[in-house]
């Protein structure tokens, strides 16, 4: 387990919702939180990459983050959000369908991820357990890394893979 505590043993962090699952990531890699835009699509691009967005005189990508975790993807509404992020000397925007919390947590109420939990323990950081739910901890530089998963895995669609870092 990769897990940098902050103050106090406790961890900042940003949770949100994708397909009825909740998911929470570090707050420290988040630059905003910004309502769905629409994208302009690019060509060839890898299936989990919706296309691209104007952010301030910046062109970044917008990843649907639940196809880059293997799950169906996620229709954009009015409801949904984008989370602007660095992640490995990248800046990116991470769709998702609603930001739910902004927490500190304490770092011991963080669970370690079952050991045949297959490739979803390079990229889980583990399970947090707050009030009545469980949140899975996404490590996001291990899941964007270079040789982390390539996200529509079981060819869901054309190019999942580490074409996306050509943006």
């Amino acid at each position: 387990m990769n897990i940098n505590a902050s103050i106090n043993g406790s961890l900042e962090i940003i949770a949100f919702r994708l397909n009825e699952q909740s998911f929470c990531v570090r707050t420290r890699s988040i630059r905003e939180i910004r309502g769905w835009v629409p994208v302009t699509p690019m060509p060839h691009a890898p299936y989990e990459v919706l296309g691209v967005i104007n952010l301030r005189g910046m062109v970044i990508p917008i990843i649907d983050l639940a196809v880059k975790l293997g799950m169906g993807g996620t229709e954009a509404s009015e409801r949904s959000a984008i989370i602007v992020t660095d992640v490995n000397g990248m800046t990116m925007g991470l769709l998702v369908e609603g930001v739910s919390d902004i927490l500190t947590v304490p770092a011991e109420s963080l669970q370690p991820v079952p050991s045949n939990a297959g490739q979803a323990t390079q990229f889980v950081d583990g399970i947090l357990t707050h009030q009545d739910q469980m949140i899975c901890f996404l490590n996001l530089e291990e899941l964007f890394s270079a040789n982390g998963p390539s996200g529509a895995s079981g060819g869901n669609g054309g190019g999942a893979g580490p074409g996306w870092e050509e943006f």
